[in-house]
């Protein structure tokens, strides 16, 4: 799976999630004093408030794939993984026993808790846990995917990278370039430097015959 489907994936996984978690979840009735029936449902977000937080971590995290480097994507989609399990671990608490979610929801409506009929779920929440498999399934297959992305700042590598190696060629041209001129200088003064020296007990013997000891 490439970096772009991966994020698209882990985005498109969370708007679901949301979608998912707003209609009605639960719903029952109460009996209140002005009405002998008064209808309660409660939305996924309210009875599940799990999968809305797990909803935003996707989002966050899918776009943390597309900006991030190396082992930050790494961190990002176990973060997407745990949130997957997240939607699945609230929805499922939902669904073993929705009674108090549908309390809390009764409770918020009319101010009564005490129940007038069984408590109903709706299609919702298993949806919301399909969601919630599939980015824990997305995220385990982008981290095992993940080694052959390129980085995003690979070309500014890349350039930083010729750089150096060119600063390093000049650096190598330069110091070969003036260890020959030493070399030149010092076979020059190896030449000229006995040559032209006189001795002095020749020169003295010299003067001694009315020679010239500089003459050649």
């Amino acid at each position: 799976m490439t970096r772009t489907r991966t994020v698209l994936a882990l985005l498109v996984l969370g708007g679901l999630t949301f979608g998912v978690g707003t209609p009605t979840w639960v719903t029952t009735t109460v009996a209140t004093a002005l009405e002998p029936e008064v209808a309660v449902a409660a939305a996924g977000t309210s009875a599940a408030p799990g999968v809305g937080a797990g909803a935003l971590v996707l989002l966050a995290a899918g776009i943390a794939c597309a900006l991030t480097g190396r082992v930050a994507r790494y961190v990002a989609l176990l973060v997407a993984a745990a949130a997957g399990v997240l939607v699945v671990a609230s929805t499922l608490v939902v669904v073993g026993d929705p009674t108090p979610a549908a309390t809390a929801a009764a409770s918020a409506t009319s101010g009564v808790t005490e129940l007038t009929s069984p408590v109903t779920l709706t299609a919702w929440p298993w949806a919301a846990v399909a969601t919630g498999v599939l980015a824990v399934v997305v995220a385990v297959w982008g981290a095992i995917a993940a080694r052959g992305w390129t980085a995003t700042s690979g070309r500014h590598e890349r350039a930083d990278a010729a750089a150096s190696g060119s600063a390093t060629t000049g650096t190598s041209a330069g110091t070969t370039s003036t260890t020959t001129r030493t070399s030149d200088d010092a076979d020059d003064a190896t030449a000229v430097g006995p040559d032209d020296e006189i001795d002095p007990h020749d020169a003295w013997d010299a003067l001694s015959r009315g020679d010239d000891p500089t003459g050649r």
